[in-house]
């Protein structure tokens, strides 16, 4: 899901922090890119009118399709991928997982009335709802890029906080991914649009993370808690506070707890892992 808001946020206060770039920008560039976010584009975006590709046996393909032809664009432009997988979903993350699950068997419900009614739209529609990457799909893919040459890593936990520690390290350039998440992690660089398909002709959107950080005047640690006030994976959001009130709160009063203690009346989530200060 990301961070809710986020885009806006920095569109309104540091839009200096946000480049448009060629792909030709990055020859040379070792980026490490979020395979578990890639697949789950791919299998939205490589269907036909039936659903999802399908080799002769019935077996899945449109991962694979989309893992090849991504790559090769990548290789082909000088830029040097290391695809790094989800590893096991921390406990924080159980919230959300169970959310996911009931969207998905809403969409099911969804979906056999919609083909009951012969309503094609709105089946394509919920098909796409119901997408969820499973471990064969990340089997098949490191398969693929082992054939091809191309280095992989399975990350003990999520990738985009994997991918942000190869950058830190200085292993790599950036983070290719659509998840804001990488910035919360410490990503220097996010690149977003990296694996979208050449035929929507979006230019890659570079986030620089010292630049936004220096617009809005928050610390990591500040800019961490600004994220979980608008809404992320790990917690429930705080009803009502949107970027604008968020990033208000966070700079008068520097912490989640701090802004707990002075403002009882903000409607603060159930159970939230945070104490008043």
């Amino acid at each position: 899901m990301g961070i809710q808001g986020l885009m806006k946020l920095i569109g309104d206060y540091s839009p200096s922090s946000v480049k448009d770039n060629g792909i030709k920008t990055y020859f040379g560039r070792k980026v490490a890119v979020d395979a578990s976010m890639c697949l789950y584009q791919f299998l939205i975006a490589v269907r036909t009118s039936d659903g999802v590709l399908t080799s002769s046996d019935g077996e899945e393909t449109s991962h694979l399709v989309g893992m090849f032809y991504r790559t090769i664009r990548m290789v082909e432009n000088g830029i040097k991928p290391v695809y790094v997988f989800d590893g096991k979903p921390p406990d924080m993350k159980s919230g959300e997982l169970v959310k996911r699950s009931e969207k998905r068997a809403e969409a099911q419900k969804n979906l056999a009335e919609a083909q009951e009614k012969g309503d094609f739209e709105n089946v394509e529609r919920f098909q796409k709802r119901m997408v969820k990457v499973t471990p064969k799909h990340s089997e098949d893919c490191q398969r693929l890029l082992t054939l091809m040459g191309i280095p992989y890593i399975k990350a003990p936990c999520e990738a985009e906080a994997q991918c942000a520690e190869l950058v830190k390290g200085g292993k790599v350039f950036a983070t290719a991914t659509e998840d804001m998440d990488a910035l919360t992690f410490g990503s220097s660089i996010l690149l977003r649009h990296l694996t979208a398909s050449e035929q929507k002709k979006l230019p890659i959107r570079e986030i620089t993370l010292d630049h936004l950080l220096t617009d809005i005047g928050l610390t990591q640690s500040q800019f961490v808690d600004l994220c979980i006030l608008l809404g992320c994976d790990y917690c429930d959001s705080v009803k009502g506070v949107g970027p604008a009130k968020g990033l208000s709160l966070i700079r008068q009063y520097g912490s989640i707890e701090k802004i707990m203690s002075n403002n009882p009346k903000l409607n603060f989530p159930e159970n939230w892992p945070y104490e008043v200060n």
